[in-house]
């Protein structure tokens, strides 16, 4: 699963409406171009990809800012909500995704409802805990990675991750549990976009 999906179907839907350079400028704002793959043209590519595939309804009759020709504007379609939906629920509840698509995840879980949140990251917490388990019947964390030759530090390596990411998983269960953030449906939701024209400090 790629993350640049997510990431832009979620930035037009924060929008409501926008053109390619707002999303941009919105991935950068986030951080994006440092914790994923996305780069200005995968990000044109994928609006235009996913117009044509209905998941964004293109408009080109926005004037252009710049005196040049008119701009395209997206907005999501009812299909494009799904699949946004459907790739919000697996970045969140798949324990090994991509740093990336987690990332990503992460960044729009509150779109969800906090049950559902809930939910879905205490799935992950079990596949996690079942893939640890599957690593542990080969080597045993206690014995150090010596125990099978260098390739031991492999799987010492996959038992960390696994640790790792339960300590965080656990953490975010934690603080979701005790009312932390503003969940779908329960009030004004963040939204964390730049207004049209609204200079970013991040941008490069």
């Amino acid at each position: 699963m790629s993350a640049i999906r997510l990431l832009v179907l979620g930035a037009v839907k924060q929008h409501g409406r926008a053109h390619g350079y707002q999303v941009r400028n919105d991935l950068e704002y986030w951080g994006a171009h440092e914790w994923s793959h996305t780069k200005p043209g995968s990000i044109y590519h994928a609006l235009k990809q996913m117009a044509k595939q209905g998941l964004l309804r293109a408009d080109e009759s926005a004037p252009s800012t710049a005196g040049g020709p008119p701009r395209v504007e997206y907005e999501i379609t009812e299909a494009g909500r799904e699949e946004y939906l459907r790739l919000l629920r697996a970045a969140v509840s798949t324990y090994d995704q991509d740093m990336d698509v987690l990332s990503a995840g992460v960044g729009f879980i509150v779109d969800l409802p906090r049950a559902e949140a809930l939910e879905l990251l205490r799935a992950r917490l079990r596949d996690l805990d079942t893939w640890r388990t599957s690593v542990t019947e080969y080597y045993t964390p206690e014995g150090g990675p010596e125990q099978l030759g260098h390739i031991g530090e492999i799987m010492h390596l996959w038992v960390h991750s696994a640790d790792a990411g339960r300590v965080w998983t656990l953490g975010l269960i934690d603080r979701i549990e005790a009312g932390a953030y503003v969940f779908a449906g329960e009030g004004e939701p963040f939204v964390g976009v730049l207004a049209d024209g609204e200079e970013n400090p991040y941008a490069q």
